[in-house]
């Protein structure tokens, strides 16, 4: 191990973080170790990855210095912040300071960072075809991301930007699943129309994420996409049709119906919708399914993925 290049992981013990971890600890022939940072060592998640042989190492990304502490020695870092833990774009873009700022101290060889577009370089605030949140964006856990890109660039820090998409498992933890209409008919609803949209598991994000550090050279200073198909909401009800044994609709909501269901971040989610719809082209353009493929050849497709974790669906 002591002859492995460090890739310290944030997010070590959560869904794109724990994808890569997997993805270097399952790779024998891996000239990287994994540095898993997590602000529970003691989790089960931690101690699961240290058992594959991970060094679990206690920091807290709002904790400038623990951060600095945890990135120490480290040839490279992967990036990423979970806004859905607390809605605050202020927060997200202080925590992605603190991780610029620790792995410029660090001097890590490559930076890849989880981050999306900037909606407002394609709606801006003015304009009326959706409406502006928290008086300064249009989606705002995209809008956050992209705007602390930044702060790694400001530092000369090679870095990948690694822009993300919809993973499946929303349809597992976050409510997105199939649910029963008046009529008993299983429905999953979205304000995408008839538009694609990128989509993967969150394990490919990682193994994807894996690729890129295995190619510094070429991807540091770039901005790459991830994503294993483009499906509209029609092609993904009609996987999960065959793959339940039972009909699933498309439920395509306008997007002002979306932003009005009430749940906490209904709003942000109906932005974004409506951002992928309306542009649609630039959206899956910056998302090549051939790159994905040549960087993660294993990449699975939603009936595969369907097939392997239809249980753990929530169907209501």
């Amino acid at each position: 191990m002591a002859d492995k290049k460090i890739i310290a992981i944030t997010g070590a013990t959560g869904a794109q973080g724990g994808g890569l971890a997997r993805a270097v600890l399952g790779d024998p022939g891996s000239g990287f170790a994994v540095r898993a940072l997590t602000r529970k060592p003691d989790s089960d998640k931690a101690r699961q990855l240290a058992a594959l042989g991970a060094e679990v190492v206690a920091a807290d990304i709002d904790d400038a210095e623990s951060v600095r502490r945890a990135f120490a020695g480290a040839h490279a870092a992967f990036c990423v912040t979970n806004f859905w833990e607390h809605f605050s774009p202020e927060r997200e873009t202080a925590q992605a300071k603190h991780l610029a700022t620790a792995a410029h101290h660090a001097g890590v060889g490559h930076v890849v960072w989880s981050t999306f577009e900037d909606t407002r370089h394609y709606v801006p605030l003015a304009d009326t075809r959706m409406p502006t949140l928290q008086g300064k964006y249009k989606v705002p856990h995209f809008d956050a991301k992209a705007e602390a890109n930044h702060y790694f660039s400001d530092l000369g820090l090679p870095t990948t930007f690694l822009l993300t998409s919809f993973y499946w498992e929303n349809f597992i933890l976050f409510g997105m699943g199939p649910k029963r209409g008046p009529d008993g008919v299983l429905a999953i609803t979205m304000p995408l129309g008839d538009k694609k949209m990128p989509s993967l598991s969150v394990e490919d994000i990682g193994k994807f994420a894996y690729g890129l550090f295995k190619n510094p050279s070429e991807f540091a200073g770039k901005t790459v996409g991830v994503a294993a198909e483009h499906l509209t909401g029609t092609q993904m009800a009609g996987a999960m049709s065959k793959a339940f044994g039972q009909e699933v609709r498309y439920n395509a909501v306008p997007a002002e119906v979306y932003r009005s269901f009430g749940f906490p971040g209904a709003d942000d989610l109906g932005n974004m919708f409506q951002f992928k719809a309306d542009f649609e082209d630039v959206y899956c353009a910056h998302r090549d399914l051939a790159l994905v493929r040549r960087l993660d050849p294993t990449v699975v497709s939603f009936d595969q993925w369907l097939a392997a974790n239809k249980g753990r669906i929530p169907i209501e």
